[in-house]
């Protein structure tokens, strides 16, 4: 059966006769906040439902506290990061990166403007500042925009009613190794009608040591400031305008350039309505515009020294609009049923400017040149059905009609040469279909088995069709959509003393897009390296299994262990950037204002690996040996809404580095003394947190 026809089968329960639903009865008031916990949370918690994993930032955590969403998420089984420095790494699911991660920032794409990905959107996030993360596994919802191969990450803001009037929210001070300094304040006010919310961030850091004592060029400065205006007349309505600016600077230590600027414009607004009728449960509908204007120099964060061939500093300034909004209409078309419908937007144009004699052409004097234009609508569905008290089913239909343009009159092939393009004013449309089906039974209360199948087509990102050549021409702008077709099954456990969840993947890709570095191709008498992208055919296949349980009450040991397969089937040969197998194992001691804790994590040899083959952030390049680590911590809650924290990272002061981390440069006054960029030797953190008005 097809997906369309599933879905059209199952809202015919709309013609059902309809009882007593949530509507009939009186609203829900908002359940008191918690205190803040003393426990440091040393494993991500387990999913309560299939696939899906929700996480709240501002709990404490090991290793040290996150000042970038990549950084958060690698404490879920089946993420890595690929290192750069010390902020800004690309977050990894299940081998997957780029846009075949969704990344909605409180229900807004934002996409960065860097063409070598120095501003991914995770970029952009300081975690403590959101109220919630939640991630969803896989091809297995259409809700949330196009293209989740791999997954969908939704960092996420609350805005419930104020009970009464007053002011409530959290601050935090933290202090660590290498300089490193933060500061949070999240705070709101208003009364049950009106609220005001204001946040503010800022974390520093300087250059950090490896565990050989090596200094690694990853300094680095962020800073970002959030305002929302919220209108509650009742428990079912809410209006919010918000805006948030954000700037930074940071120093890479896998390439010739650093991030001058990260600058981020944005304004939005929400109106969520609940309860509107017996058969409408919810309207939803956003608006927002995001402008990102980055700058990367070769000057501001390093030492430049003149050559012949570079007698004055470079510069890139590439910036990106964005525009985009959304509505949702949940529908209750029978007793237990519940279909969600609606529509997305997304227009996004990219320009650049630059110039390799800064000194005496500035690039900020030359005119922007556009380099890519995106278009999307989609339109999706998606119904929650239960058949019985124990069997459900949820299931999705996706629509996506994509345009895209190639205005570049040139292409560059080198630092300093360009070349004629052959796709310029190009233009394409394509329509793409995504899907699921997944089927859930509860085998007993608490414990839920679970097996669905997914279907997602993702159009090539801006990396993939304009910031790459093809195999034959110098403009990769007619890449073909990648499909991916997953079948994913697990089990999820949250009774007892014990907590569990299996989740394992098998999927097939066809025409996935790889990049491939130093690719030959004729220049003149001669040949040039070239960076391309391709349409191969792919296998993937793998896992997480994680359990929690408590001994003898007061100690709770974690575990979890992850891996992933890949195999390019037309190459023959390894699918690149795969992490390779990991564990992580956590003991807790839990007292009644105070806790302890150690997090050992184990990483395996990877020897399945294709050189010079890989994603938009970056290639293999070799095998690389397995490595483990330990970090232990203590939490204490000194009194009502305080709470201290304190902890020692890479206990060994082991030196290693993430086999798909990016390979290292050479930076004047830093020495190179590994392939890929090492990760942070013995690192020690201090931290305070302060709830307050709750």
């Amino acid at each position: 059966m097809t997906f369309s026809r599933l879905c059209i089968r199952l809202s015919l329960v709309c013609a059902l006769p309809l009882s007593a639903t949530d509507s009939d009865k009186p609203p829900k008031k908002p359940a008191p906040k918690p205190e803040p916990s003393a426990v440091v949370e040393v494993t991500a918690p387990l999913p309560t439902e299939p696939l899906v994993t929700v996480m709240d930032p501002k709990a404490p955590r090991q290793p040290v506290p996150a000042q970038d969403g990549a950084e958060y998420l690698k404490a879920i089984p089946g993420f890595s990061v690929i290192r750069k420095g010390g902020t800004d790494g690309d977050p990894v699911l299940r081998g997957m990166a780029g846009s075949r991660l969704i990344m909605l920032l409180d229900g807004e794409q934002l996409l960065g403007g860097c063409g070598m990905r120095m501003d991914p959107p995770t970029a952009y996030v300081f975690p403590e500042s959101y109220d919630r993360i939640t991630v969803v596994k896989g091809p297995e919802t259409v809700l949330y925009g196009p293209g989740n191969s791999a997954g969908t990450v939704r960092f996420e803001r609350s805005g419930e009613r104020m009970q009464k009037a007053g002011v409530e929210g959290t601050a935090s001070l933290m202090g660590g190794s290498f300089g490193r300094n933060d500061q949070v304040i999240d705070a709101r006010g208003g009364t049950p009608t009106f609220y005001v919310r204001g946040i503010g961030t800022r974390s520093h850091s300087g250059d950090y040591e490896d565990g050989n004592g090596n200094t690694v060029h990853s300094r680095y400065t962020r800073w970002s400031a959030n305002a929302a205006f919220g209108w509650t007349p009742s428990d079912d309505t809410r209006v919010e305008v918000s805006g948030t600016r954000s700037d930074g600077k940071a120093a890479y230590a896998d390439r010739t350039m650093d991030g001058a600027k990260f600058l981020r414009e944005n304004v939005g607004f929400k109106v969520e309505l609940r309860r509107l009728s017996d058969r409408i449960e919810s309207l939803d509908v956003q608006g927002y515009r995001n402008y990102v204007d980055h700058v990367m120099d070769n000057y501001t964060l390093r030492t430049f020294t003149p050559t012949g061939m570079a007698p004055e500093p470079m510069v890139n300034n590439p910036d990106r609009l964005t525009r985009g909004g959304r509505l949702a209409l949940g529908l209750r078309v029978a007793e237990a049923t519940k279909l969600t419908v609606g529509l997305d937007l997304q227009a996004n144009d990219h320009t650049i400017r630059k110039s390799s004699l800064e000194w005496t052409q500035p690039a900020e004097g030359k005119l922007r040149m556009d380099d890519g234009s995106f278009r999307n609508t989609g339109f999706f569905s998606e119904v929650d059905h239960p058949f019985t008290g124990k069997d459900h089913l949820v299931a999705g239909l996706r629509l996506d009609r994509w345009h895209a343009e190639d205005p570049r009159a040139t292409v560059a092939i080198s630092m300093m040469a360009t070349a004629p393009n052959p796709t310029l004013n190009h233009q394409r449309d394509e329509t793409l279909t995504s899907g699921f089906v997944r089927y859930e039974r509860e085998v007993t209360a608490g414990s839920t088995l679970y097996a669905g199948v997914g279907h997602s087509e993702r159009f090539p990102d801006y990396w993939e069709a304009i910031g790459k050549e093809s195999l034959t021409t110098v403009s990769a702008f007619d890449t073909l959509p990648e499909k991916t077709t997953q079948l994913d099954m697990g089990w999820v456990k949250q009774t007892g003393t014990i907590r569990t969840s299996i989740s394992t993947f098998y999927g097939k890709v066809q025409d996935f897009i790889l990049v491939q570095s130093n690719v030959l191709k004729p220049a003149g008498m001669g040949t040039r390296p070239a960076t391309v992208a391709r349409n191969v055919d792919a296998t993937t296949w793998g896992g997480e299994v994680a359990v929690g349980t408590r001994v003898a009450g007061a100690i709770r040991l974690d575990g979890s262990v992850a891996y992933t397969r890949g195999q390019n089937d037309t190459d023959a040969r390894p699918l690149a950037q795969i992490p390779p197998l990991e564990a992580r194992l956590g003991v807790t001691y839990e007292g009644d204002s105070w806790s302890t804790g150690l997090l050992v994590r184990g990483v395996a040899r990877q020897d399945r690996f294709a050189v010079n083959q890989g994603n938009i952030v970056g290639q293999d390049l070799g095998a690389t040996p397995g490595f483990g680590t330990a970090a232990l911590n203590v939490g204490w809650k000194p009194a009502k809404g305080w709470l201290v924290t304190a902890g020692v990272d890479n206990l060994f002061n082991r030196a290693y580095a993430e086999h798909i981390s990016r390979n290292t440069s050479t930076i004047p006054g830093y020495l190179v003394q590994s392939i890929r960029v090492n990760e942070p030797g013995r690192y020690l953190w201090l931290k305070a947190a302060l709830t307050f008005g709750r």
